[in-house]
């Protein structure tokens, strides 16, 4: 069985060639296929690989989970995704099981890219052996469920030097009506900014079945529901809108203080139902974010940035706009009841979505084909570093800055016995 000792030492010679190779191959010919491994065979994967195999050039080339019933239920939907681009289907011998799964994956020479969507707390040690590999990668947010991995990931990125690109999992910034809607923040549309009011409102996570199993799968299967395993819906969900926010001020917050609980979840797991966290940003901004996650019904989603000569919105289904001395709208309906059949056919759409993983995906491939390299992991972890910020601040319910984060020895034990987790 191969340890992580081992397995750095072995990809070792290959990094170099790795690295050296992309710019070859795909500057001389266009029409190669960029070649994914992908590491977490999960829904939210299903997501990224589908739109990435439907508007770029990619091959799946191979898949790696903890557990195999994962493997075999994302093979049928891999292959799927191969044939429709005329591309053969996953070999079985590419397809690996257990805990060390990822490690055996990144050794498979017929892999370009790696896409990491695994449960958060895998991510800090995946990405910074991805590196080691010479693999480009597309990581799945939270970066981490904590400082320290954070930390780690950010020294992985400095260690890239402009050699791979490496993505975060934040497709918000992608979505062009809050592309747009930045640019025109940016420029000083709605004057000076004072406050910004951030709110992601979900229905609880679904438990799995977990009758029979050892507690580590048990938690690993329902990981939404660990705060040690994912880091609680904070960093699940309303990450994102601390995402924009960060994208948007241009900058990190200064401190944070909040307040939240466990109140209307289920008697299952220790993860949070839902926080309340204000904070300060420099230039005297105030920063407020409230997260659920409970119950059946999905709320709204939204950031908005209140200023000066007016205030810029944001929803994911509701509209993209700015009200004040420089309005505009993205052409977004904001009621899904206005949508017509004439204008659907014209275009039209309540979600502000619809391009976020389709810009993401093309331009982490385009990155690859063309040689221009992107690193996205600082700023990737400077908005999971707010977000922990936050919930920190919240469950300790004190004032937490962002220095002492930065400066301590934040870490969470998952406590999982992963050698258990040994293919056959």
């Amino acid at each position: 069985m191969m340890n992580r000792r081992n397995f750095i030492r072995n990809v070792s010679a290959l990094s170099t060639l790795t690295i050296l190779k992309p710019n070859i191959v795909f500057a001389s010919n266009n029409n190669s296929a960029v070649r994914v491994g992908l590491v977490g065979c999960g829904s939210r994967a299903r997501g990224i690989l589908g739109s990435m195999a439907a508007n770029t050039n990619i091959q799946i080339t191979a898949l790696a989970d903890i557990f195999e019933d994962k493997v075999t239920n994302w093979l049928s939907f891999a292959n799927e995704l191969n044939s429709n681009n005329g591309f053969a289907a996953v070999d079985k011998k590419s397809c690996y099981i257990g805990y060390d799964s990822y490690m055996r994956l990144l050794e498979n020479k017929n892999i370009d890219a790696v896409i990491i969507a695994s449960p958060a707390y895998t991510h800090p040690k995946i990405t910074e052996d991805a590196v080691k590999a010479g693999r480009h990668l597309y990581c799945e947010k939270p970066i981490s469920i904590d400082a320290e991995g954070c930390k780690q990931v950010i020294r992985t990125g400095k260690n890239i030097n402009g050699r791979l690109s490496a993505f975060d999992g934040f497709q918000i910034r992608y979505a062009t009506p809050y592309v747009e809607m930045a640019k025109r923040i940016k420029r000083g549309d709605i004057g000076d900014i004072v406050s910004v009011q951030l709110y992601y409102f979900s229905s609880g996570a679904e438990i799995l079945p977990h009758e029979g199993m050892s507690y580590d799968e048990l938690r690993i299967r329902n990981h939404y529901h660990f705060h040690e395993i994912s880091g609680g819906c904070y960093l699940d969900q309303a990450i994102h809108m601390i995402d924009v926010c960060n994208w948007i001020l241009g900058t990190n917050p200064l401190y944070a203080i909040g307040l939240g609980g466990r109140k209307g979840g289920p008697d299952f797991g220790n993860a949070w139902t839902n926080y309340q966290v204000i904070y300060k940003y420099p230039n005297d901004i105030n920063v407020n974010v409230q997260s659920s996650k409970f119950g059946n019904y999905f709320g709204d989603v939204c950031a908005k940035f209140i200023g000066t000569e007016g205030y810029a919105e944001a929803h994911y289904s509701g509209g993209v706009f700015i009200n004040g001395k420089n309005s505009w709208d993205s052409g977004i309906v904001r009621s899904a009841s206005d949508l017509t059949p004439e204008s659907i056919a014209r275009g039209a759409s309540s979600s502000s979505l619809d391009t976020a993983d389709l810009n993401k995906g093309k331009a982490f491939i385009e990155s690859i084909v063309s040689g221009n390299y992107i690193n996205q992991l600082e700023s990737g972890s400077n908005s999971t570093l707010t977000a922990i910020l936050g919930r920190e601040a919240a469950s300790r319910q004190e004032k937490i800055t962002w220095d002492e984060l930065l400066y301590s020895a934040q870490e969470i034990d998952h406590g999982l016995n992963l050698k258990q987790f040994t293919a056959k």
